[in-house]
């Protein structure tokens, strides 16, 4: 989500949304309850490819006793390993360079230098396409590499954007661009069922199959400024006109992983019936890039439930030293709550940044309305000071770590198509502990005995909108 002139969360468009949300309610997915002892699913083969396809089962034991000469403790990793092969179904991919990108000029950077290297075709999928400075800046970018002959494919969101003008896509389309809206809100241009309530809140882009970008940031102006800079170029303001820069991350994956986020990409356009995408070399051979090995995980209303979902309440409920997690919208359903609370009690370390404004009072305060309980069983909670937080990264003991599109909430698990990148690696992990780290050092901890002495005008706000906290 970004900020209020641009998404309903805000609450200028509140009343819209709950009306949305009330209408479509009794059609929506329900949450699967996720069972500790999934794990003895497990015992099939792990699927495991490699730039040339499928590994042998003897490929792939290699690949994972490289992966766990690599850590400490070798349980921890083969565990998380084993249950989520179980419950996602989707192969890990061996050969892949990770690249941690935080905040929004080092991922425009990265971005655009993919796309102006691309020699097929580029897919982008976005839940915001802003017409503003960076949002033409991508979209002048993207007709020129058209105009060079490259494949450019374009899925936004029609709730995401809308207040972007559809003018602004004409020179795309003009210039051969296949333009396709995800589940337009006028009914005269519907391409299934009206479903307004079922977004596309991924943030995805692919590069000739062998360059993806996964994260939280969409393509918009709010994003010029780093979190961590003096220099602000634009930023968020806050209600007293004061600025505020964008904290968030996407990572920058090159190798073989980035033909699973193209089939996702792909499955979303022939699922909205778009154009045809032609013959362009969409799944090429790729060569392996680096060591690191990766799962792409997409989730769908369409799916009978959440795989992120999943995989996340899994993770949690094995985990045996620690789970770090940075989240923008955090608004969790009772199992989630459950599964927090519990790894607390069991002596893990549970730290969660949250934070402390937003472009939506109404989450905001959805969130807080969870704390106390959480407070109660040991979870530690930390709120992002001096910047907006739309972070959505988690990390489970320090080898676990996955960067996306999913916010922590029951819009992400239920009604929205998400997507993210689970990395399994030690040495990743450490760089998103880095992160973490750094993140902490710019938030304030929120205490029991604090929390315990908020004024009763926040507790009846939080009361308020925990009301509505399935529909937000």
């Amino acid at each position: 989500m970004t900020n209020k002139k641009m998404t309903l969360r805000s609450w200028s468009a509140a009343g819209l949304l709950l009306l949305l949300s009330s209408v479509m309610l009794a059609a929506c997915s329900s949450l699967p309850t996720i069972v500790p002892d999934m794990d003895t699913q497990s015992a099939r083969t792990i699927q495991m490819k490699g730039g040339r396809g499928v590994l042998s089962e003897a490929q792939a034991k290699a690949a994972l006793d490289k992966l766990r000469a690599q850590n400490a403790d070798n349980t921890l990793l083969d565990r998380h390993v084993a249950i989520e092969g179980a419950i996602t179904g989707s192969p890990l991919v061996t050969g892949n360079k990770v690249t941690l990108l935080i905040d929004g000029p080092a991922t425009y950077a990265s971005m655009q230098q993919a796309i102006q290297a691309a020699r097929y075709h580029i897919n982008m999928e976005t839940y915001i396409m802003e017409d503003d400075e960076v949002g033409r800046q991508f979209a002048d970018l993207l007709i020129a590499m058209q105009k060079k002959g490259v494949q450019v494919n374009l899925m936004y969101d029609s709730v995401g954007s809308i207040n972007t003008p559809r003018e602004f896509f004409q020179p795309l389309i003009d210039a051969g661009v296949n333009v396709l809206e995800f589940n337009p809100i006028n009914p005269t241009q519907l391409r299934k069922d009206w479903a307004v309530n079922q977004r596309d809140h991924r943030k995805l882009l692919v590069v000739d199959g062998k360059t993806a970008f996964v994260g939280g940031i969409n393509i918009s102006s709010v994003y010029s400024s780093g979190s961590f800079s003096t220099r602000k170029k634009k930023p968020q303001l806050n209600k007293d006109g004061e600025q505020i820069p964008w904290r968030d991350t996407q990572v920058r994956i090159d190798g073989p992983v980035a033909l699973e986020f193209q089939k996702l990409f792909i499955e979303t356009w022939g699922k909205q019936r778009g154009p045809d995408l032609g013959e362009h070399r969409y799944f090429p051979p790729v060569a392996p890039a680096g060591n690191e090995i990766v799962r792409a995980i997409g989730s769908s209303p369409d799916d009978p439930y959440s795989i992120i979902y999943a995989t996340f309440i899994s993770a949690i409920q094995h985990a045996e030293s620690s789970i770090y997690l940075t989240n923008a919208y955090f608004v969790p359903d009772p199992q989630l709550r459950d599964s927090l609370k519990d790894a607390a009690r069991r002596g893990v370390d549970v730290r969660l940044i949250l934070p402390s404004h937003s472009d939506s009072s109404l989450v905001l305060y959805a969130s807080r309305s969870f704390y106390s309980e959480l407070l109660e069983a040991g979870v530690r909670i930390y709120e992002r000071q001096d910047a907006l937080l739309h972070s959505k990264t988690a990390l489970i003991d320090g080898v676990w770590s996955t960067i996306g599109s999913t916010n922590l909430d029951w819009r992400s698990f239920v009604y929205n198509q998400e997507i993210n990148a689970v990395i399994l690696s030690p040495q990743f992990g450490a760089q998103t502990k880095a992160m973490f780290d750094r993140d902490l050092g710019a938030s304030k901890e929120i205490t029991k005995e604090q929390w315990e002495q908020r004024p009763m005008s926040e507790r009846m706000k939080e009361f308020g909108a925990s009301v509505w906290s399935r529909l937000l």
